[in-house]
């Protein structure tokens, strides 16, 4: 973290500022900057100091979160941004796009689970030779013993 001049800590937010305004908590702003999602410098006195930008910013955050994309893929979006700057109303219709297909695809497995769940119920064998759940298309048993994907690789 770098450090900030004296005349520059006025613009700049406090964690507890950032969280209030937020309406996120202290330890999520902590988090998030230790993910790389967000950054601070520090002052004098070795406090984090925010730009108002990460309002926004965390903002992105808490609805990508709220709607099921990963972190990792939250990261990924933001470092996408031109010198990491703050997504604009252009930049979140392209991040929204991308995380669309994210949630279609998502949905997809889900339903596809979900009927699956219909050849289980009320059976409760689960058996590893029949179960479409437990052993899906049977796929993974030439690969020998040992632990085995629910969710088949595409």
């Amino acid at each position: 973290m770098s450090r900030i001049e004296p005349a520059d800590i006025s613009k700049r937010l406090s964690v507890g500022e950032v969280a209030k305004r937020s309406g996120v908590a202290v330890s999520a702003i902590h988090f998030y900057e230790a993910k790389g999602l967000i950054t601070s410098l520090r002052n004098e006195g070795n406090q984090r100091r925010y730009a108002r930008d990460v309002l926004r910013r965390v903002a992105v955050i808490k609805v990508a979160q709220r709607i099921g994309i990963s972190l990792a893929s939250i990261h990924e979006a933001l470092a996408s941004l031109p010198q990491g700057r703050t997504p604009n109303a252009a930049d979140w219709a392209r991040l929204s796009r991308r995380w669309q297909q994210e949630l279609d695809d998502r949905i997809t497995k889900l339903t596809q689970l979900r009927d699956q769940m219909n050849d289980c119920i009320g059976c409760g064998c689960l058996s590893i030779d029949a179960c479409r759940l437990r052993n899906p298309l049977d796929e993974l048993s030439e690969q020998g013993a040992g632990a085995r994907l629910l969710d088949p690789v595409d």
